[in-house]
């Protein structure tokens, strides 16, 4: 796709070749029937789901800490569990404009894009951190039940 062909639209340019690449017709495919990973990600601490084998329902997984080896965790996780695409909670605020981890959500993508090759999708993630602590309370799992809630919501959107 050339710059030309990049549709308009009201995004800042660095999430309009985000949102040009993952919504590409290149990687059109399937989310059913694979295994899919939800990322709730924190500047302290980074939530994980994973769905079942179908890809049809969303279960917590782990709260890992952001260090410098997150990456390297990730990318271990989606071999191990063979992950067929990635959903990350799109960081906004209250507006709808990018906020403080919008940046770094940015760099995860294509980090793990380049790294990995499978597909990243954003969701948004509004409250759902707040959604897991009202559903359970807060414990050490919250990040990892708010990125199953970011994976349910895509999961929900693309039935």
């Amino acid at each position: 796709m050339t710059g030309d062909q990049i549709p308009k639209t009201n995004l800042p340019e660095s999430d309009r070749f985000l949102s040009t690449f993952a919504n590409s017709p290149h990687l059109a495919y399937n989310t059913t029937h694979m295994r899919l990973m939800g990322i709730d990600y924190g500047t302290k601490k980074v939530g994980i789901a994973f769905t079942d084998e179908g890809g049809q329902m969303a279960f917590p997984h782990a709260v890992v800490p952001n260090t410098p080896k997150l990456l390297d965790v990730i990318v271990g996780l989606i071999d191990e569990k063979k992950v067929g695409a990635v959903v990350i909670g799109h960081s906004l605020d209250r507006d709808g404009k990018p906020n403080e981890v919008h940046a770094a959500v940015e760099g995860l993508v294509l980090d793990l894009t380049l790294q990995c090759g499978v597909p990243v999708h954003l969701e948004p993630e509004q409250y759902t951190t707040q959604a897991a602590i009202q559903l359970q309370g807060r414990n050490a799992n919250t990040d990892a039940s708010a990125a199953a809630l970011i994976l349910d919501g895509f999961l929900t959107r693309k039935k």
